[in-house]
């Protein structure tokens, strides 16, 4: 545990008590705080009273006399499309609203640290696509180089739960726009953004402010180095934000859509090869094709964001490569379940809206599609592009009929995972991927992203047992 320093006998509020929100009220009791804790569930507060804490609905007149903080966890609103009526009062109280992204970053160093050879570091992570895998990929890199390393915030472990680094540690955070939004403090040594494209719209009044919630991460404390992915204007527009000419090092400009050229520092993968340039000239180039737990282009891109992490942290170009060749994969993004008759089943459940379906489709041939669910705002326009190695889609969700009419490819309405999993399974080929990448969300049918992949794993485990 990371305790919250700067704290000690004051009241802070706590709002929401899932994973985030009990670690960052343990946080603040360790710090000396007295956190008084509410969630509407009754089950999350019985218990923060087990473990000791103080439930109080933040909601009542004067909940915030005497409060020093509001501690917000990430799924909670706290502007757009409308203030949580707790955040809310918060704010009319003037008392200052925070997370804890923002309680690590002010609390993570220590005067222990002068007494270390090398200081820990931060490597902060964000975008729209890629960013769990591009930061477990961090994660694994480290570790396979026998590096200390932890892994955090959007993935893994609370960023509070988090044990005290060690000498040379690093820290790798996954941060979702939800929290690098709200974080009072954002400072990272090394700032990633992979990509952007359309999500979360409503929670940030549309692609302007989702934007702005992710450039804060780069604004707010101005990390020593930024890698930052240029395939969209978004990303060019904030690596030249960030820099102080085309040969400034400090910024490391990432591609999978064209070489990267000039004097700077540019990591880039064209048909399936990375290359590393510096200074216009080549330094070090990987065969990509053969790394079975980065399929596609897309993973290319993650590939070469953490490979630049890797290089700033110090390691070598083989040390990397070997590790990108062990790097298993990640549940639910990309991840191949099984390889029977010649089939491929592969489970990219993650893949929740339109721009990261359309790659999880670049990644293979012969398609057997599933897809379907909550349809996300902006419609499927985009994905259609993308659909030319689809043999037929098996459309699950609540409105599959809708969804089906919408694409441009044969499409068959199994509304259920059950189903949509026995007719692919029934009609595939040798030489056919069984993808699930559905374009969706998944709370139609399923609490997350998490439980319809195990739901598809099951199915076609079960089926190939048989």
């Amino acid at each position: 545990m990371i305790p919250v320093r700067g704290v000690d006998g004051v009241k802070i509020a706590v709002l929401g008590l899932g994973r985030s929100g009990l670690a960052a009220a343990r946080a603040l009791r360790a710090g000396g705080a007295e956190p008084i804790c509410w969630d509407d569930n009754p089950i999350t507060r019985d218990k923060a009273e087990a473990e000791g804490f103080s439930c109080t609905d933040l909601s009542r007149q004067g909940a915030f006399d005497d409060v020093a903080a509001l501690i917000v966890s990430p799924g909670i609103p706290h502007l757009y499309p409308r203030p949580n009526p707790v955040v809310l009062a918060a704010l009319e109280a003037g008392v200052p609203v925070d997370n804890d992204i923002g309680l690590f970053f002010r609390s993570l160093a220590t005067p222990e640290w002068d007494n270390y050879d090398t200081p820990p570091r931060v490597v902060a992570v964000t975008g729209s696509n890629g960013k769990s895998t591009t930061s477990a990929l961090i994660h694994h890199i480290l570790t396979e180089a026998g590096r200390s390393s932890q892994l955090a915030g959007n993935i893994g472990r609370g960023v509070l739960d988090l044990d005290p680094p060690e000498d040379g540690g690093v820290v790798v955070l996954e941060l979702s726009s939800y929290q690098t939004d709200l974080a009072r403090a954002l400072t990272p040594d090394v700032a990633v953004f992979t990509n952007l494209s359309p999500d979360h719209l409503d929670r940030h009044a549309g692609l302007g402010g989702y934007f702005a919630a992710k450039r804060r991460l780069f604004a707010e404390g101005g990390p020593d180095r930024a890698v930052i992915g240029v395939d969209e204007p978004e990303g060019l527009f904030l690596a030249d934000q960030m820099g102080e000419g085309a040969a400034d090092d400090r910024v490391i400009r990432v591609s999978v859509a064209r070489k990267l050229t000039g004097p700077g520092w540019q990591v880039f993968a064209r048909k399936g090869f990375l290359s590393e340039y510096r200074k216009g000239r080549q330094v070090a180039s990987i065969d990509l094709r053969a790394v079975k737990g980065l399929p596609g282009s897309h993973n290319h891109q993650n590939a070469c964001a953490a490979y630049a992490v890797a290089r700033t942290l110090g390691l070598s170009p083989k040390v990397i490569e070997e590790a990108l060749h062990s790097y298993p994969g990640l549940p639910h993004r990309s991840q191949v379940i099984a390889e029977a008759g010649g089939v491929t089943y592969v489970n990219d459940s993650k893949a929740t809206n339109v721009d990261s379906a359309a790659k999880a489709l670049g990644a293979f041939a012969r398609i057997r599609w599933i897809c379907g669910g909550l349809e996300k705002e902006g419609g499927l326009g985009p994905l259609l592009p993308a659909t030319g190695s689809v043999t037929k889609a098996y459309v699950i969700g609540r409105e599959a009929a809708n969804f089906a009419m919408q694409l441009n490819v044969e499409a068959e309405v199994c509304t259920t995972m059950a189903r949509a999993v026995e007719r692919a399974m029934a009609e595939a080929e040798a030489g056919d991927t069984v993808l699930l990448a559905p374009a969706a969300a998944s709370f139609d049918q399923y609490d997350s992203f998490e439980r319809r992949g195990e739901d598809f794993v099951a199915e076609v485990t079960a089926r190939l047992g048989e």
